[in-house]
């Protein structure tokens, strides 16, 4: 098959592996624009449809905003928490209103907070905590965890966690419950700053047709 991704006029989207990434682009499926092999069990990362003039490939989630900041794909679709964690360069350009869920403080269900003395808090969101905790006038020790971060109160390394609640079913597995829920995220459709200027027409379309 031509290889045609390195083309000006390509589209070149990024989307997150994993289930919030099926349903992203099960959106763009409906809207017109589908992918040989995209949902197939493979090992394939780039898929190409030449028709279209379009190149869609699967990143890690965290990793979509760096493809979209330096221009190596022109739009893509992460989580609004990724965007508020690592406040990237680029243009977020519409909700997706898929994979919604929240950003929560979760504890132990007897938690009760001593504010007389330093929250410890275990988190993915070093950023976001940081910030919300800031606006709270709260001291905290922020504790940086990459995954299961549910375990980190019940082992008592902290006193609470900052994490994504979906269902909650996994805190109250370990025990824990919501204590304040800091947002509502879900999945973004975002853009990459040049690409936007010069392909605003293309790109507006596909927001459009993915979005209606």
């Amino acid at each position: 098959m031509r290889c045609i991704w390195r083309g000006y006029a390509m589209i070149k989207i990024a989307l997150p592996k994993g289930r919030l990434g099926l349903k992203v682009y099960s959106l763009f499926e409906e809207a017109g624009y589908k992918f040989e092999g995209m949902t197939e069990k493979t090992r394939r990362l780039v898929f190409e449809n030449e028709e279209l003039e379009m190149m869609c490939f699967w990143v890690k989630p965290y990793d979509v905003p760096v493809y979209v900041e330096r221009g190596t794909a022109d739009i893509g679709a992460c989580g609004k928490d990724i965007l508020m964690e690592r406040k990237p360069d680029i243009y977020e350009l519409a909700d997706l209103n898929a994979g919604q869920c929240t950003i929560a403080v979760a504890g132990k269900n007897d938690f009760s907070d001593d504010a007389s003395r330093t929250l410890r808090i275990a988190t993915e969101f070093p950023n976001i905590t940081r910030e919300y905790y800031r606006r709270k006038g709260r001291m905290a020790d922020i504790i940086p965890l990459r995954g299961s971060v549910e375990i980190a109160p019940v082992l008592g390394l902290s006193d609470v966690i900052v994490d994504i609640v979906e269902t909650g079913a996994t805190l109250r597995e370990n025990n824990l419950r919501v204590i304040e829920t800091i947002c509502s995220i879900s999945a973004r459709l975002v853009a990459n700053k040049s690409s936007y200027q010069f392909k605003r027409e293309e790109i507006t379309q596909i927001m459009r047709r993915v979005t209606g």
